[in-house]
């Protein structure tokens, strides 16, 4: 049996367009994280103890999320959106006569994804991403890519510095994650050359004053202060040019074995991982828990049953099931689903 980064490494490609492996890996560094942040607003962690007038619990487990996980992932979340975005328009541009409908389509079908998630994961990011997203679609698909770069830069820096991050950072980030596809940034990032390295060391200098920062203003959720969310900015880019060195070393195996199936279906595991905590939720008295630790240890090993289920679905498929009904809405016909004729449909 071959070991699950030997498996991808020698998949077929299924379209034209070349697949970058270092973006799907992020998107799998990326699902953990996000399901790490979810996992706590879907169980009502310690909810029902501060509804029934009990005093909230100082937490250190929680206490470690908030300085390590939350406002962290999300902004990668939403830049991988963006360049995932660029990418289906591009190819679009050489397979469709109006890739904007096609891309129309995607981001409609993504926000119909998300609607019905809300029925067991109400705070669910889909139905905004869908719905910014084709917001934001003129300007990628209408504007040279230095406008669609600037502007995403503008619009972030406006969100953080005037409203705190959170729902107003997503058209910028959209637009920054376009943008900088547009001018390479996935092959740049699978090379890791010396800007990348650059970058890294500026965003670890930066991360201690951000925690001092954080610490010294918010004291709880950083969601709800600018600092907590500029922190968590500055820890993204720390996150994802760290993972970028890590992947021209010896650890790529390890990357690539363990967050590459994750990512290439992280839509399937990002609407699997909150139904089936949403489930578990309803057995399980987590609204009167002191500590986040089970909340922790349920986000962990749900994220290792996903990522060997993901690579054994991945050794006969290409797509992941609710990546094969998204790709299908997209492009108004059934994509192929199992490995050996999507290689024949390729060649």
């Amino acid at each position: 049996m071959n070991a699950p980064g030997t498996a991808l490494a020698t998949r077929p490609t299924t379209g034209t367009r070349q697949r970058w492996r270092f973006i799907d890996s992020l998107r799998g560094f990326a699902v953990l994280g996000i399901l790490l942040v979810n996992a706590v607003d879907i169980t009502w962690l310690g909810m029902a103890r501060v509804m029934e007038g009990g005093a909230p619990v100082q937490d250190p487990v929680l206490d470690a999320l908030y300085l390590t996980v939350q406002t962290r992932f999300v902004p990668i979340f939403v830049f991988l959106f963006g360049i995932s975005l660029w990418i289906v328009l591009d190819g679009a541009r050489a397979r469709a006569p109006r890739p904007w409908l096609v891309t129309v389509r995607r981001l409609v079908g993504l926000a119909i994804i998300g609607g019905l998630l809300m029925f067991v994961y109400p705070g669910n990011v889909l139905v905004e991403y869908g719905i910014v997203g084709l917001l934001m679609l003129p300007v990628v698909a209408l504007t040279p890519r230095w406008v669609t770069l600037a502007g995403g830069a503008a619009l972030t820096i406006v969100a953080y510095a005037v409203f705190g991050g959170g729902l107003a950072s997503v058209p910028g980030l959209i637009l920054l994650g376009a943008g900088a596809a547009a001018y390479g940034l996935p092959r740049a990032l699978e090379s890791s050359g010396r800007a990348v390295a650059i970058v890294f060391a500026s965003a670890a200098v930066l991360t201690g004053p951000a925690l001092f920062w954080q610490l010294t203003t918010s004291g709880g959720d950083p969601r709800f202060s600018t600092a907590g969310s500029v922190a968590g900015l500055v820890m993204a880019v720390l996150y994802t040019t760290g993972l970028a060195l890590l992947w021209r070393t010896r650890a790529r195996r390890a990357i690539t074995a363990f967050f590459e199936p994750l990512g290439h279906m992280a839509l399937t595991n990002y609407v699997g991982a909150a139904i089936v905590v949403a489930l578990i939720a309803l057995v399980v008295d987590f609204g009167h828990m002191t500590s986040a630790a089970p909340v922790v240890v349920l986000a962990l090993v749900l994220t290792v049953v996903q990522a060997v289920l993901s690579w054994l679905w991945l050794r006969h498929f290409v797509y992941g099931p609710v990546e094969w009904l998204w790709r299908t809405a997209t492009w108004l016909r059934p994509a192929s689903m199992r490995r050996r004729i999507a290689a024949t449909e390729s060649q």
